[in-house]
């Protein structure tokens, strides 16, 4: 490390960002931490602990806006992940029209918005949607980073910006000006661009419900965990009952907020803000599946919300199974009632055992979300699948965005023969928790069955990944008797077969 530059002064400097920006950087980008901060100070001809100072107590505007052009990244494009843009239209658009009908005013807002294309975008889609011009529609677009907000208003961007945009969009909104493409300029009146810190609380930027879609993408994945959290409430609070909110597709809201409901469309993911709170008690979130062709509700989906849910059963499924071995001798019967008899059954297969311990439980037993998943999951190796996926179903009103529950459901719907739909529910799965190996096993089953084996191969090569650090306890209540080493080779078998090896 550089002598100009302790090691006590670099964690300043990093809980500085943190507190005043609200980016966290971890311990692989200290040296590029450690490059801007000597060249802020040189930049500004001051001693490291005098610069540290000031960005601790009450560092100028001008500095904070200085160190979001050194921190950020400003490179985007058109329509980028083109899915929630078709989301935006189809869904989220005409939900607010409804409900905004009297006033006529759409409010909408990208955060983050870097050089402006994604603001851009949302002003496209908005003007393509609501084509009735006594609609006012307005985009406010924000970032910190003043350089990239002044290339924003110029609205002039190379074809390389444009890569994604589709050929008709890009012939009406666009104009060509020698080697750039100028934006329509009634189109760029409609996105208003202001300078301002995502992390502090701006009451102008963020008055409550004036807002009905929010694009916050690919921002919070920076952020520390506190100011993400209160970023997020921030948002919630902004936003008008049955608002819209889109993160990046690294980015969810679990164990961060529970004002919103996921939505699902043309593979995207995005919230929802609740109409009305929800007792705090109250678990009781929701799913919603959109269908370009019939946007309904699809059946086997409930109200649900990820509160951890599954994080929590597995670590008491963890406690409740031994680790290691695999019993060969009757379980010994409780004294009382207990989970762990029923999977003490299901470690030594005796599956019609156990599910019959599940369904002779005492009364109180019946609504514990453990429970219901192990007796789901025991349905569904029986054969039941109508009654697993009941079970599912009440799981899933009771104890939020269960990705446990949402595989069964994946094997439920393949026994009905609707394989597009259990791939819905894998996919489901394994947004909630991307860790989960066996959702990603079963849809590349299901796509190397379809016959689309690029898909399959992308499911296989994660399963296979996922499969080799997935914790004993979820191999043994979702591997369908199959050990580890089983599912592995499985998983190589479906590879070959798909004309590849990993």
């Amino acid at each position: 490390m550089n002598p100009c530059v302790t090691r006590q002064e670099l964690e300043r400097f990093r809980s500085a960002i943190v507190a005043r920006v609200g980016l966290h950087f971890d311990e692989s980008k200290l040296s590029f931490l450690e490059e801007v901060l000597r060249r802020r100070v040189s930049r500004l001809d001051r001693s490291s602990a005098a610069y540290l100072a000031e960005l601790e107590d009450d560092a100028p505007r001008a500095e904070l806006t200085a160190l979001a052009e050194e921190l950020t990244v400003g490179e985007t494009y058109f329509f980028r992940h083109n899915d929630q843009f078709r989301a935006l239209a189809e869904f989220a658009l005409p939900d607010r029209m409804r409900a905004r009908a009297t006033a006529r005013t759409l409010n909408l807002m990208s955060a983050g918005c870097a050089s402006g294309e994604e603001a851009y975008s949302i002003a496209i889609v908005a003007r393509e949607t609501v084509t009735d011009p006594s609609w006012n529609v307005v985009v406010q677009a924000v970032d910190l980073n003043r350089s990239v907000l002044q290339k924003a208003e110029k609205a002039r961007y190379s074809a390389w910006a444009l890569r994604e945009t589709p050929p008709p969009i890009k012939e009406k909104w666009f104009r060509r000006d020698g080697r750039e493409l100028a934006l329509d300029e009634q189109l760029r009146r409609t996105v208003h661009f202001k300078q301002a810190n995502l992390a502090s609380d701006d009451s102008a930027l963020w008055q409550p419900g004036v807002y009905d879609v929010v694009f916050c993408r690919n921002v919070l994945m920076y952020f520390a965990p506190d100011q993400m959290r209160a970023t997020i409430a921030r948002i919630a609070a902004s936003l008008a009952p049955g608002g819209y909110l889109f993160l990046g597709h690294a980015e969810t809201l679990r164990g961060v907020s529970d004002d919103f409901d996921l939505h699902h469309a043309h593979d995207a993911f995005y919230y929802r803000r609740k109409d009305e709170p929800r007792p705090a008690k109250s678990l009781r979130p929701y799913v919603k599946v959109e269908s370009a062709v019939a946007p309904a509700l699809l059946p086997g989906l409930a109200t649900t919300a990820w509160m951890d849910a599954i994080r929590h059963a597995s670590e008491r499924i963890t406690r409740l199974v031994p680790a290691h071995g695999k019993s060969t001798s009757p379980p010994q019967r409780a004294a009382t009632w207990q989970l762990a008899t029923a999977l003490d059954l299901l470690r030594a297969e005796r599956f019609d055992e156990a599910l019959a311990y599940i369904c002779n439980g005492p009364p109180q037993s019946r609504d514990d979300p453990d429970v219901l998943l192990v007796k789901a999951l025991l349905l569904v190796q029986a054969g039941q699948s109508i009654a697993a996926e009941e079970a599912c179903q009440q799981l899933l009103l009771i104890d939020g965005l269960n990705a446990g529950a949402h595989y069964v459901l994946a094997l439920c719907r393949e026994c009905a023969g609707e394989p597009e739909r259990a791939m819905e529910h894998d996919r489901l799965a394994a947004h909630l928790d991307p860790a989960f190996a066996m959702p990603r096993l079963h849809s590349g089953l299901l796509a190397r069955q379809a016959g689309d084996h690029k898909a399959a191969r992308s499911d296989l090569a994660q399963a296979l990944v996922l499969l080799q650090r997935e914790d004993v306890s979820r191999v043994l209540l979702f591997g369908g008797g199959f050990s580890r080493d089983a599912l592995v080779a499985l998983c190589q078998s479906a590879v070959s077969k798909c004309g590849d090896r990993l």
